[in-house]
């Protein structure tokens, strides 16, 4: 290292003492590593960056771990007259004292109880007194420490705030030996059904004052904790990462119904009060059911319900399989929860498309709307309805009676957390769990959340909880294979164990460019492809250095006949575009009309943006594109033509899509509308094989389940082939390997042959191309 660089790490150092709010936790780490074994004249500032992270590590865990023994350890060494090193110690002492003095469950006594019942609880008291005037001892000497660190340390503050805990401390001392002392005399003194009043007296006095100075002595904590307790559901809520704008919707809501219930205590009358059923819209894992536990919480705050509980039910819970089950289910959950709060996610499910006879979905709805409105359960509890946005939109235009039971202002939507947001409960969740995640660990975290983020079934905070529990997983499993992990094994968690490793494997296979090359001919298709890669793969690397890319236009048209290989080559270019970074899942979806349009109105763009949003991330392959082409009066085929037009500009670089099908009906489809023409500037065009060709595919297929040619075999295979003109369809490949495989059984069994099964003869050829050909 050089002076230059030791002289920049000592000017960092000292800028953090000065704001500590800039302390870098892996810097620090960084740094101990270059200063370790340098000169002396360093030793004083590894001890000072000891400091910073044992005391960034306190803050956050609120006690001294072995983790951050270990650090104020070697940082002690090398600075023992720090003061953070004091402080952290003084504040320990602080938090230790708090949460274990002045307990509030000790016993009462009572001149009214019988004999046996007093002297059971005098008992009781010394026993309690005892052990508490120890502890209290120890914790009064500690204090005592804890008061020299911060005057060393110049915290002015601390240190009288730790001196007036004393007093108070010694006061309670004090009192419990009168408590001790009474209850001792009392024991020693009552006999039969005589005892003394006025021993009786001194314990109820000790106790009661013991009782006012508890209330002191927390009281004087309150002043001191950084955290606060969840005194009010709107504290609970304030405490939630992001999600800004529901908590000013439940705050003006909390406030109204504060109001309400005033003016009412005032004479008041409200004739049209507002109505406490919601409606929660949002994604997995914004937090719609902790939301209803929260907005159950303030109804029974200012007094609506009687109870905060929250009854969960989702559509198994009120539809039944028969003629009157449903009613029954469901009236007996809002008979449960009268009082509370009915919560009953995905609520959609209650209204399926295409709903038969035998679905009481509907039923169920209108029991529930009945309920609500009925002289009997109105009022009586809060009905939340929660899903996924579109879904509930769709659901509550489906029901004008149930819509209009739940007006505007009670309709909360919850927005997907922020990339920061979602990283801040990262933190949180690891925190939790005692574990502090690296900064290469933030930045690994950081792009699994990105690779996660395709479409609306990311799960917002319960993705960034499962990702944080697997690697706390990973870790262990590590970790437990060593002799003697060490202190960071068991509390911090780095970009290794943040890492997917399902998509570590996948790196690990087949790359798709190589399975490109694998396929049988297709030579003008691999050559265009390949550019196309190339291209996709520098605009990438030119928009990582900071430079202007040009635009990816990936979607294409692929035409050819049928068994050209036009799906096969499509899943080879989602893998290959999921490798350079294009898209995030990699995945093909393959579909066709019936896919994409239904039999009436409204429900065509439905179908198609439900296939897209299957397909977000990955490929969207319609197969014979041309069927969307309009058939006539009552054919709904354009409205799935705009809606995938629509999508696509939407979701512009999380979905690529591939039109397939005979060359001539696809110019046909893109005359039809201007814009998929726009989109789609890109082809390839997928010739007819080769009877070589086929016959290569169809070795291939044999090959991938252990058969292999006789070269008489081969040979027959390639001579027939090669004779005849096969219109495009390397499917043929399939079905004769198939039959080849059944014609070499009949032969080996017929024959009572116990011969090599891999081996494929020329009989088991020639029948299978007869019977298929």
């Amino acid at each position: 290292m050089t002076q230059q660089e030791k002289t920049e790490i000592i000017d960092e150092i000292k800028a953090w003492e000065k704001d500590l709010s800039l302390f870098s936790m892996e810097k620090a780490r960084n740094y101990i590593d270059k200063l370790s074994g340098d000169e002396n004249d360093v030793e004083p500032f590894i001890g000072v960056l000891y400091a910073f992270m044992s005391y960034t590590r306190f803050k956050q865990v609120k006690k001294i771990d072995p983790l951050i023994r270990d650090w104020m350890d070697k940082g002690e060494k090398r600075n023992e007259n720090y003061p953070l090193f004091l402080i952290i110690k003084g504040q320990d002492i602080l938090w230790r004292a708090e949460q274990t003095l002045f307990p509030n469950n000790l016993p009462s006594i009572r001149e009214t109880d019988q004999s046996s019942a007093r002297k059971k609880t005098a008992e009781q008291l010394y026993t309690a007194s005892s052990s508490q005037i120890e502890e209290m001892k120890a914790q009064s000497e500690a204090l005592k420490r804890a008061k020299v660190m911060f005057e060393k340390a110049d915290k002015e503050q601390e240190a009288d705030f730790a001196e007036e805990a004393y007093q108070i401390l010694i006061k309670g001392l004090e009192r419990l030996r009168l408590l001790q002392e009474s209850s001792r005399l009392y024991q020693e003194t009552a006999t039969g059904t005589f005892y003394s009043p006025e021993h009786v007296k001194e314990m109820k006095d000790a106790l009661q004052e013991i009782n006012h100075i508890s209330r002191e002595w927390h009281s004087h904590f309150e002043g001191f904790k950084d955290r606060k307790e969840d005194d009010s559901p709107l504290q609970e809520l304030d405490q939630l990462i992001g999600l800004q704008e529901v908590k000013d919707r439940v705050h003006q809501l909390y406030y109204y119904l504060q109001y309400q219930k005033r003016r009412k205590e005032e004479g008041f009358v409200l004739q049209d009060e507002l109505s406490l059923n919601m409606i929660l819209t949002g994604n997995p894992g914004t937090g719609k059911t902790m939301l209803a536990r929260l907005l159950a919480k303030i109804y029974h705050d200012v007094g609506l319900l009687p109870r905060e509980e929250v009854l969960e039910a989702d559509r198994s819970h009120l539809v039944g399989s028969y003629v009157g089950q449903t009613e029954e289910k469901t009236l007996n959950l809002i008979k449960e929860a009268v009082g509370g709060v009915l919560f009953i996610d995905e609520a959609y499910s209650l209204k399926r498309e295409g709903m038969t006879g035998n679905d009481y979905g509907q039923t169920a709805i209108d029991t529930v709307v009945s309920a609500i409105t009925s002289s009997e359960y109105a009022g009586t509890f809060s009905l939340i309805l929660a899903g996924y946005p579109e879904e509930m939109r769709q659901f509550l235009r489906a029901n004008p009676g149930l819509r209009s039971r739940f007006p505007e202002s009670n309709h909360i939507h919850i927005s997907d957390y922020s990339l920061k947001e979602l990283l801040d409960i990262g933190d949180k969740v690891a925190l939790a769990n005692d574990y502090t995640l690296s900064a290469d660990g933030k930045r690994t975290l950081e792009e699994r959340i990105a690779a996660e983020q395709v479409d609306e079934s990311f799960g917002n905070a319960r993705t960034v909880k499962n990702i944080i529990l697997d690697a706390i997983f990973q870790k262990g499993a590590k970790a437990g294979k060593k002799e003697s992990p060490s202190l960071d094994d068991y509390a911090v968690l780095t970009s290794e164990d943040l890492k997917d490793k399902k998509k570590e494997q996948e790196k690990e296979r087949q790359a798709g460019i190589e399975e490109l090359n694998e396929l049988v001919g297709l030579d003008k298709v691999k050559k265009e492809m390949k550019k196309l890669a190339s291209f996709v793969q520098v605009q990438q690397e030119r928009r990582q250095a900071g430079l202007p890319s040009a635009p990816l236009s990936l979607h294409t048209i692929f035409n050819g006949r049928p068994g050209t290989g036009k799906t096969s080559t499509a899943a080879i270019y989602a893998k290959i575009l999921k490798e350079l970074g294009f898209l995030k899942r990699g995945h093909l979806v393959v579909c066709g009309r019936s896919d994409l349009v239904a039999g009436y109105v409204g429900q065509t763009a439905l179908k198609t943006k439900q296939k897209i949003r299957e397909s977000l991330g990955g490929v969207l392959f319609i197969d014979e594109a041309y069927s969307l082409l309009p058939k006539g009066a009552g054919d709904f085929s354009r409205e799935a033509i705009d809606t995938l037009v629509e999508e696509m500009t939407k979701h512009e670089e999380n979905l690529v899509v591939i039109l397939s099908g005979y060359p001539e009906p696809m110019e046909n489809l893109l005359e039809s509308n201007p814009g998929l023409r726009s989109r789609f500037k890109k082809s390839f065009t997928f010739p007819d094989y080769s009877g070589e060709e086929l016959a290569e595919i169809t070795k291939k297929k044999a090959s991938e389940y252990g058969y292999r040619f006789t070269p008489e075999a081969w040979e027959a295979l390639l001579e027939h082939l090669a004779e005849r003109t096969v219109p495009g369809n390397g499917r043929l490949a399939q079905d004769l390997a198939e039959e080849m495989f059944q014609q070499q059984a009949v032969r080996l069994l017929n024959r009572n042959e116990s011969g090599d099964y891999a081996l494929l003869e020329k009989e088991d050829v020639t029948e299978a191309l007869h019977i298929k050909l």
